[in-house]
């Protein structure tokens, strides 16, 4: 029997073959891999999850295409003013990572460094009535917004099944997680970083994007060949390894609520987006890089509490319920000030 896992991959995330899982042959086997990914390392690659490999490429495709809109053409479509309404076009330097910070100016602080090199558009699902989707108008890019809204809809389905395998593998009733993320309220992101000398990627006078956790459930990231992608080795904390793009692939990391929600039994990796390790102390210019993350958040009306056979009398829980709504807004607030 063939193995579901490769775990010599050079980034150190293991490579799991979702199929088996998806067709019910190996579904076992294939959670307790995933979930063993997760406390590991926090990032696992997934070939075979249920993604059309055409909506991958077609999804790339309208990216590259918007992007290549005049700016007054993509500010037909802007993000709000409001830190917490994450819709709409993002011209470049508007947004800025930031990495668990809380304190305003700390925050102001933060935001003053070099811009991050980059811009991006953001929509979920249609009848978001907390983030109602802003799109190009109707002729301006046709196919763009149905395009979005099927990949969201797309990625829906394949993390409800990442959420079963997780279930599966806290040996816990397979639709626990499932039940919390109901109603869709995720997020998808198209991501465009632009072509920069590599010495200003490396001194940080045009970051991509620092180092920091997702604070969400799970992260599924589509990224195409161009890599930049670098995930933290969780034995050697400030040490970076580039996860390099698989064909086919979907990048799969746990967010800091599925860490919380899991009692720390779950890692959340820091990572962040650099130039492609083989042009490190070059005079290149870094090519153009599109990725798509689809983040993935709770219900906002769940109240969270940690997992099931997480904690007992002698593992007690390290974390109070929390609102799913609060926290998100909170969160969200800080990449726009």
């Amino acid at each position: 029997m063939s193995s579901i896992v490769n775990y010599e991959h050079e980034s150190g995330i293991p490579v799991v073959d979702f199929g088996p899982f998806i067709d019910g042959t190996r579904k076992q086997e294939v959670a307790d891999a995933i979930l063993r990914s997760f406390k590991e390392v926090g990032f696992v690659y997934l070939v075979n999850h249920g993604v059309p490999q055409e909506k991958m490429d077609g999804i790339i495709g309208f990216a590259k295409r918007f992007f290549a809109l005049p700016m007054e053409t993509k500010m037909l479509a802007p993000h709000p003013p409001i830190g917490t309404h994450h819709r709409g076009y993002s011209a470049p330097g508007l947004e800025k990572v930031i990495h668990n910070e809380f304190d305003p100016d700390k925050i102001v602080q933060s935001r003053k460094k070099a811009p991050d090199a980059k811009e991006n558009f953001e929509s979920g699902k249609e009848n978001d009535k907390v983030m109602p989707n802003i799109w190009l108008p109707d002729g301006v890019l046709p196919g763009f917004k149905e395009a979005c809204l099927d990949y969201f809809w797309t990625c829906y389905e394949v993390e409800l099944n990442i959420f079963r395998a997780l279930a599966l593998g806290f040996h816990i009733n397979e639709e626990f997680f499932t039940e919390y993320h109901s109603a869709a309220d995720n997020q998808l992101r198209m991501l465009h970083y632009f072509s920069v000398p590599v010495k200003d990627v490396e001194e940080g006078l045009a970051p991509r994007i620092g180092a920091h956790s997702d604070f969400g459930t799970i992260t599924m990231l589509l990224q195409d060949h161009a890599g930049g992608l670098e995930v933290e080795d969780p034995c050697n904390p400030g040490k970076f390894k580039a996860a390099t793009p698989i064909p086919g692939s979907l990048v799969i990391n746990a967010g800091d609520f599925l860490m919380r929600w899991s009692n720390d039994t779950i890692r959340s990796t820091i990572h962040r987006v650099r130039a492609p390790k083989h042009m490190y102390g070059t005079d290149c210019m870094t090519p153009e890089r599109y990725s798509i993350p689809y983040f993935c958040s709770p219900n906002y009306s769940a109240i969270i509490d940690c997992v099931p056979g997480t904690w007992s009398e002698t593992v007690p829980k390290k974390y109070e319920p929390i609102d799913s709504a609060a926290y998100r807004m909170k969160r969200l607030a800080m990449s726009y000030l």
